[in-house]
């Protein structure tokens, strides 16, 4: 190669306002485009949006391309679906024992509005290379691997992410580890959503019951019963039995509008029942939560003990929130739940899959739950703790993501 145009290496820095003349008008907002698990989106420094986050609404609205309700986000970054029109706000913490706080924003693809009353699982995963890369959260020299610790605003909750270090200091981004709906390999990512249980509702049954019987009145096909678990951990999910739908197998196509409207009916009288909305009216307004997914038992899969059709803001997901994938995990190891009975009709092996752990020590380990989604499977390993009255909770959930940087530098917005 020529020496011309040899490239010669250049030390990492953090983002930065790009130093160009904008046009009178332009406004920036200094930004990184990451591929975290099985979503994409915005990831972008506290500092750098305004003090209030009632002002962020226009900003964001702006630069994904949802400020006109155009569901193609034709004029910003967005990439016109749910899964790739979501933001992380990270920032570095003040909380004892915390080394980072992320906001997550979803932004409506196809209505000018975010939602910001859950997290994401997926956009989670890359909080914290994000926080390394950009010096959020330092590596020590010579360090291979680190556990970043991190306090979701949305839910109250913790999470703990281990991840690779590289030997700048950085995220070590290749790696070995394969998921499913993403091509290729990278550096795995753990995490581990501590004491997930309750994270909107402040309980882990919001009704008091492992599963009961919804009553939906629908407005496509009229009432109906549907048979659930209301449970919420890492975010609130309606869990339905796909069995008990009043809709047949052969009129489940995700992408039908009458489908989807029935999905959308219960989701809205479990948002009720769940005591996130006053009514079904209300419950309407917020899509973002709670979620909800189907699930029946996989029976004759050799690696997955349930079978689960998620959707997310009035669509089929192409694969499973990773907060679905904590919520499931951890309803499929507590007995009486519909995920629970659906994993027992699926799995040969009757021993427990969760592990056990008393005060601060665990005294078991979990065995892997295998989820089966459209796009592949995901295990899910939850871990019970019990208290010294007896009283059993859901102690840890972990699994693994993977991550990559796509590119940096300012996304243009209107206001």
């Amino acid at each position: 190669m020529s020496p011309a145009y040899a490239l010669s290496p250049v030390e990492y820095s953090p983002i930065k306002t790009l130093k160009y003349a904008y046009p009178s008008g332009r406004k920036t907002l200094p930004a990184v485009w990451m591929r975290s698990g099985t979503s994409k989106g915005l990831f972008i420094h506290r500092h750098h949006l305004p003090a209030s986050t009632h002002l962020w609404e226009p900003i964001l609205l702006s630069a994904m391309g949802s400020s006109q309700g155009d569901g193609r986000q034709i004029n910003g970054v967005g990439g016109a679906s749910s899964t790739t029109s979501k933001v992380a706000v990270v920032e570095r913490s003040n909380r004892p024992n915390v080394d980072v706080n992320y906001t997550f924003v979803q932004v409506a693809p196809d209505q000018p509005r975010i939602d910001m009353t859950g997290n994401c699982g997926n956009i989670a995963a890359g909080v914290g290379p994000f926080a390394l890369d950009e010096g959020i959260v330092r590596a020590t020299p010579g360090q291979k691997e680190i556990d970043i610790r991190i306090y979701n605003t949305n839910t109250e909750q913790l999470i703990v992410e281990t991840l690779h270090v590289a030997p700048d200091g950085t995220f070590q981004e290749e790696g070995e580890y394969r998921i499913p709906g993403v091509a290729g390999t990278a550096s795995p990512i753990g995490l581990a959503f501590l004491k997930p249980g309750g994270s909107m509702t402040g309980q882990l049954f919001p009704s008091g019951a492992q599963q009961e019987t919804l009553t939906v009145q629908s407005r496509c096909i009229g009432p109906f019963t549907v048979r659930v678990s209301l449970v919420d951990a890492a975010n609130p999910f309606v869990l339905v039995d796909a069995a008990s739908l009043p809709v047949s197998d052969t009129d489940r196509h995700p992408d039908d509008p009458a489908f989807l409207s029935v999905i959308e009916d219960i989701r809205r009288e479990g948002a009720v029942r769940f005591g996130l909305a006053a009514d079904v009216e209300a419950a309407s307004i917020v899509r973002g939560t709670p979620k909800i997914a189907l699930l029946s038992a996989a029976a004759e899969d050799n690696e997955a003990d349930l079978r689960v059709l998620a959707f997310t803001m009035g669509k089929a997901h192409a694969s499973l929130q990773l907060t679905g994938a904590v919520c499931v995990g951890a309803a499929a190891v507590i007995h009486g739940t519909i995920a629970w009975e659906l994993a027992q009709k699926g799995n040969r092996d009757t021993r427990p899959k969760h592990g056990m752990s008393v005060g601060s020590h665990q005294i078991a380990p979990p065995l892997p739950v295998g989820i089966r989604h459209p796009a592949g499977v995901i295990h899910v390993e939850a871990v019970l703790g019990m208290d010294h009255m007896g009283e059993v909770s859901v102690d840890n959930v972990a699994v693994f993501r993977t991550a990559r940087r796509l590119f940096e530098g300012n996304v243009y917005y209107r206001v």
